[in-house]
């Protein structure tokens, strides 16, 4: 407790050095200026000023056109307006024994297995996966897939998409009573499903978004992909002034079921469920009242140069001919190496000046001292970070998370109930955590919360957003009619899930 009491006192003299500096000598100032008379000041002005007026009128010029010039090309902020999660229907939920049966009458449907499924290896295999995923009972899967037989077709894939844009944008608009005809910018992201006419495409005609609307669709991007697209709706937002930036964040489920026999291609089934989200984003200053957040940074670390890296995560076919998505045994490795890297990208622009010390220490005393000092030092990311959303790709990805950023489970809430109530919904995920912050009423003014967001290729994706205010749970927010009965207990062995409320932080 000795410990902690001292490095809280260090990091607040450091970080404050300047204003504990700066008071004192501006008093020492004032009072020496209280006491001038006004034959100080003719001296002043006579002696020094009147001759070097010369030197004095440029500086003041270049002052103030630097000032200017300053205020005129400094990005203008991008406002956080108001995002929407979808909430599937409550007849799609999916339990871990229903899931089991979409695989069985999936693999039975198949044309070259003639109705036939009697291999219990690999569902005894699924079975294990699934119960030790941290995923509950209440997740959701797509409607083509739990109809029997199955409908794992072009139609029911397009259905199932639609439904979670169209879910999302309509509760969205709802929300915001912003007309979409106002829309400026248009990016949606799926990664696994993109079908012609784009799924853009689709957004502009259901909303009848105006004909000059700056759209986009991201495909083939990963699980990270949902960051992107609120970097690649920034940089647009800085050109074009006065407008609003709509992303739209998805994957498709039905489409991509592995129905094969290759293990490395059935994981992802265990873990992938329905979910999407839209946000709302404006570059207007009138918007900066309403808005939830204001973004502060987004950095993009990609890593695809390496061959390892590239190849970790997969989509192919099997030797039988299915296709789906293959995980090597490498991406752990790759997982972590790529979050350090953008980490480091990341933590000179957000931590405190007290951190940034300590490393630069630690590092300069690693490489004086290889054989005494062992490891460089590991910044306290809660000094600069009140929330934390990590991407719900699985129990994995969450602990090692938890386990590298020093994190305590409180800062890992978010995610792992997001990974037990809603499933791995792709790029999506970080945008449930962010409202099941907001619906326990921990998101206050000023505090800045942390997205992050591993992706295929192989890429981790951060953004970081700052609270405008006090901010509440949005109307329809998914986690309206259960929030009360998260955090749930997880078992680390046997992945069983034990109901726990916990309101508050503690």
């Amino acid at each position: 407790m000795t410990s902690v009491n001292v490095k809280l006192l260090y990091h607040y003299v450091i970080t404050n050095l300047f204003n504990l500096c700066f008071f004192p000598l501006t008093a020492i100032v004032t009072g020496k200026a209280y006491r001038l008379t006004i034959d100080d000041l003719h001296h002043l002005y006579y002696s020094y000023l009147q001759h070097n007026l010369i030197t004095i009128a440029p500086l003041f010029a270049f002052t103030v056109f630097g000032s200017v010039l300053y205020i005129a090309t400094r990005p203008k902020p991008v406002y956080l307006v108001e995002y929407s999660c979808y909430l599937p229907p409550t007849h799609c939920r999916s339990s871990i024994s229903k899931v089991m049966d979409i695989f069985y009458q999936v693999r039975k449907a198949d044309p070259s297995r003639n109705g036939t499924c009697d291999d219990s290896s690999w569902l005894d295999f699924l079975r294990k996966i699934q119960e030790r995923s941290g995923l509950g009972d209440e997740t959701h899967g797509p409607e083509g897939l739990l109809q029997v037989p199955p409908r794992k077709t072009f139609a029911a894939a397009r259905e199932e998409t639609e439904q979670v844009i169209i879910g999302a944008l309509e509760n969205l608009f709802k929300n915001t009573n912003v007309n979409p005809k106002d829309i400026g910018i248009l990016v949606v992201n799926s990664s696994m499903f993109n079908p012609t006419p784009s799924l853009s495409a689709m957004v502009v005609n259901t909303f009848k978004l105006r004909s000059n609307v700056r759209s986009f669709n991201l495909g083939g991007m990963g699980c990270s992909a949902g960051v992107i697209a609120i970097d690649l709706a920034k940089d647009l937002l800085h050109v074009h002034k006065n407008t609003y930036a709509l992303v739209v964040s998805t994957e498709n489920i039905t489409y991509n079921i592995y129905a094969g026999d290759n293990r490395s291609m059935m994981v992802s089934n265990c873990l992938f469920r329905v979910g999407g989200a839209a946000i709302l984003l404006s570059n207007k200053p009138g918007d900066r009242r309403r808005s939830k957040y204001e973004l502060v940074h987004t950095v993009r670390t990609h890593t695809g140069a390496d061959d390892k890296s590239f190849r970790c995560v997969q989509q192919g076919d099997d030797e039988n001919g299915k296709t789906g998505v293959s995980l090597s045994k490498d991406i752990t490795d790759v997982a972590g190496r790529t979050v350090k890297k953008n980490i480091a990208t990341l933590g000179p622009l957000i931590l405190p000046l007290s951190e940034k010390l300590l490393f630069f220490v630690t590092f300069m005393g690693k490489k004086l001292f290889k054989d005494k000092i062992k490891h460089y030092y590991v910044p306290d990311f809660k000094l600069a970070i009140d929330h934390f959303c990590i991407h719900a790709g699985g129990r994995a990805v969450i602990d090692v998370l938890e386990k590298n950023l020093a994190l305590a489970p409180i800062d890992v809430e978010a995610s792992r109930s997001t990974l037990h109530r809603f499933g791995n919904t792709s790029s999506s995920s970080i945008w449930y955590e962010l409202a099941y912050i907001e619906a326990k009423g921990r998101m206050k003014k000023g505090n800045k919360v942390w997205q992050i967001a591993l992706g295929s290729g192989f890429k981790c994706n951060s953004a970081v957003w700052v609270a405008l205010n006090n901010v509440k749970a949005s109307t329809n927010s998914p986690w309206e009619h259960c929030i009360d009965r998260y955090p749930v207990k997880i078992d680390s062995d046997s992945g069983k899930s034990e109901t726990r409320v916990q309101n508050g932080r503690s």
